[in-house]
């Protein structure tokens, strides 16, 4: 994992338009809470998802973070591949910024972020949030995976047994960014911290 000077490790995030603002919200949260240092960008229609889906104020989510730039600030740190950072999650990612990362365009700060990510070989973790899939998603997605992005749809796991939505997205949150090697507390494991039981017992796991 890649540090700057200050020791403490930095993570991009971004927030796309795509359902499921609470991930974003949640990938912040969790990271604070391990002592990462957060740098913020969401999309334009990231803000009309978080006014459809959240009751959080623009600034209230810019506070999540150590670090927030506007889209359009194309000449920010994180547009630089001599920026040290330990990887990037967007989450949610949308089929447009999906679509704009596999095929190379950068013509705002999100886009141009992932692709230095993935140039500088570093881990993108794609929380992708989309259902049914035509082929064009898919292939983006294959392209993707085929540049060293890590495609992430944020599915619940239910044999970890929540009890009400903000575990299941804690849950995706806590696995994306283990990803990028961070281990979180708010992350129950098969066979560990979970029983591994029938499925054990089978020779099976989830």
């Amino acid at each position: 994992m890649q540090k700057p000077p200050s020791g403490k490790p930095r993570v991009v995030v971004g927030i796309s338009g795509a359902t499921g603002f609470q991930y974003g919200v949640k990938v912040l949260q969790l990271l604070r809470g391990l002592g990462a240092e957060t740098h913020l960008v969401m999309s334009k229609a990231a803000g009309l998802t978080r006014e459809h889906e959240t009751t959080l104020s623009r600034d209230e989510v810019i506070a999540m973070a150590d670090v927030f730039y506007p889209t359009g600030a194309v000449g920010a740190p994180i547009s630089s591949g001599s920026y040290r950072t330990a990887g990037m999650i967007v989450a949610p990612c949308s089929m447009h910024t999906l679509g704009a990362i596999a095929t190379g365009i950068t013509d705002n700060l999100l886009t141009r972020a992932a692709d230095v990510t993935l140039k500088e070989r570093r881990r993108l973790v794609l929380m992708v949030r989309e259902t049914p899939l035509h082929l064009g998603h898919i292939r983006n997605m294959a392209s993707v995976t085929e540049y060293g992005a890590i495609v992430f749809p944020p599915v619940p796991a239910l044999y970890a047994g929540p009890q009400d939505v903000d575990q299941i997205v804690t849950h995706s949150a806590a696995r994306a960014i283990g990803l990028l090697g961070f281990e979180s507390d708010a992350l129950p494991r098969w066979g560990e911290t979970l029983p591994a039981t029938t499925a054990e017992s089978e020779g099976r796991a989830p």
